[in-house]
């Protein structure tokens, strides 16, 4: 029986034109005038303009709302900051109506407002730039005299705020827009876009502060909108319960479907990783010619010898493999190093077409799977596939720079059409379901970029299945904690010397920084 979540608050992550409903809608159905929206935002802005204690403040204005925004953060700031100075970079008529009425507004409270451009000599006297150029609505290149102006900002590297997203960042999917501010912090409204944490766009956001301006609940926690993130009380809410009175069968048992010869650690990572995550019980199926590789490098482990041809697995051993699934599996890994030809097809196929419980499908496996991608619209159980772009580019045919550019729509797209949990590692990671819910990770770090990485994270998943989470709650929960395990071992041994192993055996301290509370309580 699945683990079952009572859990309602997640952090949704919105593109532009979601943005621009709730703000629409906001204004339009509940009756809160966009000025009082614009003041909220300018005073949040604000808040964290003085917390940095700056003496000489230069504000960038554009022509929208975010002008707006930033005009508004001078006239507050006027009384607060000893220098403050508006360079208004369009005409005036050229601003929006809001923008406007700031502009008069800001005038009247004597705001020093410049028309035109800050000369290098204001930019070099300036403690502090705020960036309200261009909001979350951009989607042409900055070209000419802005695009001169941001390249000169970021020349002189002076700490910079950027107002909801850093101009020259596209909300919808961190492309940079031929140039774009380099900004130290953003202060964004209501949620984060998917600019701020999609690449390129997350090096230029800098730290990235959501501020509660008003917008009502209902349509910042609205079901419409289908992209969250993972953050850490979530994964602490779904961790599978350990109970004092407790046994290993509890606790699930894992067959990892894996190793060929020249590949055996990665069926080795998998097993042991899904052993630190918390499974009761995990049972190697590896080719019989390897079995006395495999028996000198197992302790804890179980190992399920097979008939094999080649060093790989043989067709012949499906029964037996399907006879454990049925009468002590619980969860099955399958891929990591197992090879590919036609046997191990075989073998793929009937896992998808009969297996009584969830399949986590990685690496061979999935370019296994590229050859009877078919098979998955007939599956028994549900499957987990973890692909990494490269991966992925051959299952569907996809550029991998294309992958890259998407990477939320796709991953969406693709779990819909073949019906499976798409795990789409890489930075960040995106687990989507094929009812449309997806999460973007929040943990890991360049160091986990190493052979292995992804053999631990099937084993992590797999095991989280066998303690009673559902195939998405599994998946969600165990890139978060992959992604921990890669950051506390980073802290130990740096990204260049970081290995697979370093992330299974941070594993428990990942669990510990997790669970302490509960257990310091029980």
């Amino acid at each position: 029986m699945p683990f079952v979540l009572c859990y309602n608050y997640d952090m949704k992550i919105v593109t532009s034109y979601e943005m621009a409903e709730i703000d629409r809608l906001t204004i339009n159905s509940y009756g809160i005038p966009s000025l009082v929206l614009m003041e909220k935002a300018a005073l949040s802005v604000v808040k964290h303009v003085l917390n940095l204690s700056p003496k000489s403040v230069i504000i960038l204005a554009g022509p929208g709302n975010n002008g707006g925004d930033g005009i508004a953060c001078g006239r507050i700031l006027h009384s607060k900051v000893k220098s403050v100075k508006i360079f208004l970079l369009f005409p005036e008529e050229k601003l929006s109506e809001d923008c406007k009425t700031q502009l008069n507004i800001a005038k009247k409270f004597g705001v020093p407002v410049v028309l035109g451009y800050p000369e290098d000599e204001d930019i070099e006297k300036a403690d502090l730039i705020i960036d309200a150029i261009f909001g979350t609505g951009l989607k042409r290149e900055i070209e000419n005299k802005i695009a001169k102006l941001i390249e000169k900002v970021n020349l002189f590297k002076k700490f910079t705020l950027a107002i909801d997203i850093p101009s020259g960042v596209s909300s919808d999917t961190g492309e940079v827009l031929g140039v774009a501010i380099k900004a130290d912090i953003t202060v964004a409204f209501g949620l984060p876009k998917r600019g701020h944490l999609l690449y390129p766009g997350k090096e230029y956001t800098g730290k990235l502060i959501i501020e509660d301006i008003g917008f009502p609940k209902d349509l910042t926690e609205s079901e419409n909108l289908k992209v969250s993130l993972i953050e850490e009380d979530f994964v602490k809410a779904l961790l599978p319960p350990r109970p004092k009175y407790s046994h290993k069968t509890r606790y699930g048992h894992v067959l990892v479907v894996a190793g060929s010869t020249g590949k055996t650690g990665a069926a080795l990572m998998t097993a042991k990783a899904a052993l630190r995550t918390g499974s009761g019980l995990v049972t190697l199926a590896i080719p019989q010619a390897l079995k006395f590789i495999f028996q000198s490098k197992v302790l804890e482990e179980m190992v399920l010898p097979l008939p094999s041809k080649d060093d790989t697995l043989s067709k012949e051993a499906l029964p037996e493999i399907m006879e454990f699934i049925r009468e002590k599996a619980n969860s099955v890994a399958f891929g990591p190093g197992v090879g590919v030809n036609e046997d191990i097809e075989i073998i793929l196929r009937e896992l998808i077409l009969n297996s009584p419980h969830p399949v986590v499908v990685d690496a061979d496996g999935l370019t296994v799977l590229s050859r009877i991608l078919n098979v998955l619209k007939d599956s028994k159980s549900e499957i987990i596939l973890t692909p990494h772009p490269g991966e992925l580019s051959r299952l569907i045919n996809i550029p991998v720079r294309d992958i890259e550019k998407q990477r939320i729509d796709i991953a969406q797209k693709i779990a819909k059409e073949l019906n499976v949990v798409i795990v789409l590692k890489g930075v960040p990671t995106v687990v989507a379901e094929p009812q449309g819910r997806t999460y973007l990770n929040t943990t890991g770090n360049p160091g986990m970029a190493t052979a292995g990485s992804g053999d631990v994270l099937t084993g992590i998943i797999a095991s989280l299945i066998g303690q009673g989470l559902s195939p998405f709650y599994a998946s969600i929960v165990g890139v978060y904690i992959h992604g921990l395990s890669g950051d506390i071992a980073s802290l130990k041994k740096g990204f260049h010397g970081l290995i697979a192993g370093d992330i299974i055996e941070t594993l428990p301290e990942a669990f510990i920084k997790l669970t302490y509370e509960n257990n310091s309580k029980s």
